[in-house]
């Protein structure tokens, strides 16, 4: 077999630095120099995705696993969903992965939509999927889910994992403190998100650890063309807002939506 091409050398030596880096960040005090690169590094990386995502939106943001393959039928949901969503003239927002996203990247971009992504460098299932209009490569997960959140005007939260549940319970932990308004967040695949809801009604709210209002925040659908005429709904009536992304000012260098729409590697 041959060697590693100049490429693969690259992206191996990107993972890991960004693995050394990550483990850096989150072992406890560093030489303050450090901490001030660390604070330089994540300030920047904010001021990419700040910039880049400005005039992207008004975005729906769908969550789920990377792991489904193109045959898996929440892959196929995904797809169909994505394309409702873009066709409901929302710009369809994800992490920008395989599986699940790339799904719902796919079905917004052949629906003839914008698709765009907040792509995590990881070792494994960090390549940002081909179906992307424009997306920006984020080294910190908590920068990504910011940015995640705060382009967003509601979450479709499709079947997935420790990731995604962690998506889904941060966007209900602000919406619950009040830190964010109450977006629509939508829980895709009722057989899928049963047991769980089961869970939060039965032990937490039994418990009074939340309030049943916590759990009657969910949006529990099954059909693509129903989550996206319900995301529709729900956004027009609590926000006013309409398919339409902000206009660019021109005294701060920036440009028309559409001459951002291209695949960079931000």
């Amino acid at each position: 077999m041959g060697g590693m091409g100049g490429g693969g050398k690259k992206q191996q030596g990107r993972q890991k630095l960004s693995e050394a880096t990550l483990r850096r960040f989150l072992d406890g005090p560093q030489s303050r120099l450090r901490e001030l690169g660390m604070l330089i590094r994540t300030a920047f990386e904010m001021f990419r995705g700040f910039r880049g995502l400005h005039f992207r939106g008004p975005c729906v943001t769908v969550f789920g696993s990377a792991r489904f393959p193109e045959d898996h039928r929440f892959y196929q949901f995904a797809r169909d969903t994505g394309a409702a969503i873009a066709r409901q003239g929302f710009t369809v927002m994800t992490g920008g992965g395989p599986g699940v996203m790339e799904a719902a990247n796919r079905g917004a971009k052949e629906a003839g939509g914008r698709s765009i992504g907040c792509n995590i460098e990881l070792p494994m299932e960090q390549d940002a999927n081909p179906w992307l209009d424009y997306y920006v490569d984020f080294r910190y997960f908590f920068v990504r889910k910011l940015m995640l959140a705060k382009y967003s005007y509601a979450f479709v939260c499709m079947p997935g994992g420790l990731g995604t549940l962690d998506e889904l319970f941060e966007i209900a932990t602000l919406v619950q403190t009040g830190k964010a308004d109450s977006f629509p967040i939508v829980l895709a695949g009722s057989e899928f998100w049963k047991p769980m809801l089961e869970f939060l009604q039965e032990q937490m709210v039994g418990e009074g650890t939340i309030s049943q209002a916590d759990v009657d925040r969910f949006l529990v659908l099954d059909d693509p063309e129903e989550i996206a005429a319900v995301v529709t709904k729900l956004v027009r009536q609590r926000f006013g807002i309409t398919p339409e992304s902000p206009r660019p000012m021109w005294w701060l260098g920036e440009s028309s939506a559409d001459d951002h729409f291209r695949s960079p590697t931000s």
